[in-house]
């Protein structure tokens, strides 16, 4: 038997840290009476030792405890009232994991015993319940304290403006990757994999964005259906990465993959999940939070602290307000980025972190954590602006320094290509950076993450090829996940081979991504809408770990996904190429005030300035816009200077004869791309003046030649775009 002498210890830093002759393990509980440390058999699961904490100081219970090692198991079990009438569900029958434990082992059994009261009583009598949960929920292990690392690579450090974001699974990525080994894909090891991290160097992203990563519980009623919480937004530690995304008995140092993603130069971004947990609403289980302190660590419904106000949408509320709660997550998110090495965070729910007695707040403690954090100031911090609970809608809201979501991009470029009525007037607006939302305090337009699919929802391939969902798989008849859209099968729902159709689809897919990847802002793609991914029409994949959302990876080895995949490349090479598509401020700032210079024209397929009749015609279908890149008289550098661009937009569903407009410092106009020919032969060169044939459903991008001089950018992106079609 060790000797597990215990003597006082500190209360900081929360949670185990390790010495020389033990660990310190503290905990905070403002309204507990007692907290002991449960340590078990790493074989058997035996609880082997129950040690009191012998110190509270500053509501933290605290102890240093002899011949504690890493890789020792252990849990808490904590004592004080259970009057969940008042809140209060302390059971010391109940084996708790650390909020602070840096990772854990087992999964849940879900089993009458994990639940703080008598499952199966009357939701008006939660009967104390006496069994112990403890062989049923996974045990904290611990970890080595950090090393100190001096030969980490540097990190990327992306400029926000050339930042692309590419939005995947850590287990659906690789779940279906032949190059990575069979027992490592679906795991850290297998994103890390060189046939992984090559393939996002190629296609030209700059940063990945990962979804939930934190430890997190399978529903009972998935499990019950057979199916699992895929996602991951059911967090249960926020310094824990999940179990089943490690490969079994193997050490992993996760810093080790981050550190591989930056020598290739791609950041890497957490999607994050600190607005609820696990633990659900005040008939869920006790695991963690609720046993410690459920006062503490939750919004409770004002005089009825029974109940959790449920503005996530998911049975709970984390009370951010709460200063201890509020550490808790800085103190993640710095451990996630200075330990881990991570570039940046997704904040799920975002407006729950900021949300006061008053509603959504730049007053909030979160919001000013943020700002004041040396670590944190620096890291790419990016906000779902958006919460479930009364003016839960906030999109260009946030503070200055934060991107956000925006999903009204979303809407309206679906609904523009769709062909609908009115949508080019709105659209107009989101591909120049949309302004009308972020364009304050000196915000930039990359603030605004434009996409067109994101994990929920549709697929790009799904998009264009259903006109509603098909969810039948999650169990819940049909009836989970949104039904407006703003999809279109063009002819057929789902599969079809019909080959006008499909002729059509593969046109809107560029459309699409020549869109999202033109417009100003941050564009985001989600994994496998490069090459045609589709889920057969189920826009709601949250608990389906299995092909219907994992990436295929057979589609970018066979047509149509290839071509797709070698599109996209085409465009992000493009956009790089192309400073003017990546604009550090708002299309149309004037840089010479007195001048009043503009660079943004708008102009009808008669290559004239579009008049407010036009722009107020529901039926107006096409249009393009030129960004005027010329050199101005001034001594201010202006990022692509010698590219004029014209942008050509077409969702008629006709040809449409487009005049290329006049435009100072040069006569003639080259296409760099054309979705309704998406491999040519050669680049067009046209004069300015004459008209060029524009494809129903297609758009077109083009560049100024200034009277027979490329220009620098424009040369070397020719050659590019040419040696790439060779």
């Amino acid at each position: 038997m060790r000797d597990h002498r215990v003597t006082e210890g500190r209360p900081n830093p929360l949670g185990v840290t390790l010495d020389d002759e033990g660990a310190n393990f503290a905990l905070f509980s403002a309204h507990a009476e007692k907290v002991e440390v449960c340590l078990f058999d790493s074989h058997d699961g035996r609880e082997t030792h129950r040690i009191t904490l012998p110190e509270y100081s500053d509501e933290v219970f605290h102890g240093h405890i002899a011949g504690i090692e890493p890789g020792m198991l252990y849990g808490y079990r904590v004592h004080g009232p259970y009057s969940p009438r008042d809140g209060m569900r302390f059971n010391p029958n109940k084996l708790l994991l650390d909020p602070y434990a840096r990772a854990h082992r087992g999964e849940l059994q879900w089993r009458p015993e994990i639940f703080g009261y008598k499952l199966g009583a009357r939701t008006r009598d939660l009967t104390f319940d006496a069994r112990d949960s403890a062989p049923f929920v996974p045990k904290c292990v611990v970890m080595p304290n950090p090393p100190l690392r001096t030969d980490r690579p540097p990190k990327p450090r992306t400029p926000w403006e050339r930042t692309v974001l590419y939005e995947m699974s850590v287990r659906g990525f690789t779940r279906r990757h032949p190059a990575v080994p069979e027992e490592e894909r679906g795991t850290f090891c297998g994103i890390g994999h060189p046939a992984a991290i090559d393939y996002l160097k190629s296609l030209g992203v700059s940063a990945v964005e990962w979804l939930p990563i934190h430890a997190w519980v399978d529903d009972s009623y998935l499990l019950e259906k057979g199916l699992r919480n895929y996602w991951g937004y059911n967090s249960i530690g926020f310094f824990a990465a999940d179990p089943r995304l490690f490969v079994p008995d193997r050490w992993l140092d996760l810093a080790d993959v981050v550190d591989d993603y930056h020598r290739a130069g791609l950041e890497v971004i957490l999607d994050v999940v600190y607005n609820h947990t696990a633990e659900g609403n005040e008939l869920g289980p006790t695991l963690s939070f609720r046993g410690i302190d459920n006062l503490s660590y939750y919004k409770l419904v004002p005089g009825k602290p029974r109940y959790y106000i449920n503005d996530t949408g998911t049975g709970n509320t984390v009370d951010l307000t709460h200063p201890r709660v509020l550490q808790m997550v800085a103190d993640s998110l710095r451990y996630w980025a200075e330990v881990i090495g991570v570039d940046g965070f997704r904040f799920d729910l975002a407006t729950i972190l900021c949300r006061l007695d008053t509603g959504f707040s730049e007053s909030s403690g979160f919001l000013q954590t943020c700002l004041q954090d040396p670590t944190l100031a620096e890291a790419k911090l990016i906000a779902e602006p958006w919460d479930c609970g009364p003016g839960g809608y906030q999109v260009g809201q946030f503070l200055p320094g934060w991107a956000e979501w925006n999903d009204r991009f979303r809407d309206c470029t679906r609904a523009f290509w769709k062909g609908d009525d009115g949508a080019a007037r709105t659209l107009a607006a989101r591909i120049t950076g949309s302004a009308d939302l972020f364009d304050r305090r000196g915000r930039k337009p990359w603030a605004s993450v434009n996409f067109i699919t994101a994990h929920d929802g549709f697929t790009l391939n799904d998009v264009v090829s259903y006109n509603d969902k098909h969810n039948e798989a999650n169990g819940e008849d049909n009836r989970d996940g949104h039904s407006h859209n703003l999809s279109w099968h063009h002819g057929h729902e789902g599969p079809t081979d019909d080959p006008a159709i499909v002729e059509l689809r593969e046109r809107q897919k560029r459309n699409m991504l020549a869109t999202l990847l033109f417009a100003q802002g941050t564009p985001m793609l989600t994994a496998g809408d490069e090459f045609g991914r589709t889920q057969g029409g189920n826009n709601n994949a949250y608990c389906q770990d299995n092909e219907i959302s994992w990436v295929d990876w057979a589609l970018p080895g066979a047509e149509p996904g290839s071509s797709l995949l070698a599109f996209t490349r085409r465009l992000l090479e493009i956009r790089r190429s192309l400073p003017l598509l990546h604009r550090g401020r708002f299309l149309g700032t004037a840089y010479d005030a007195e001048r009043d210079l503009s660079e943004l024209r708008w102009v009808s397929p008669a290559g004239v300035d579009l008049t407010p009749e036009q722009w107020n015609d529901d039926h107006m279908h096409c249009f393009g816009l030129v960004i005027d890149g010329r050199a101005q008289e001034s001594n201010v550098p202006r990022p692509g200077a010698d590219a004029t661009l014209l942008w050509v937009l077409n969702a008629y569903h006709d040809a449409v004869e487009f005049n290329l407009p006049e435009a100072p410092g040069g006569s003639h106009w080259c296409c760099l791309l054309d979705t309704n020919n998406p491999t040519p032969d050669t680049l067009p060169v046209l004069q300015a003046g004459e008209t060029y044939l524009v494809t129903g459903r297609s758009t077109l991008l083009f560049a100024l030649e200034a009277n027979g001089d490329t220009g620098r950018v424009l040369g070397e992106l020719k050659e590019k775009l040419v040696h790439a079609d060779a």
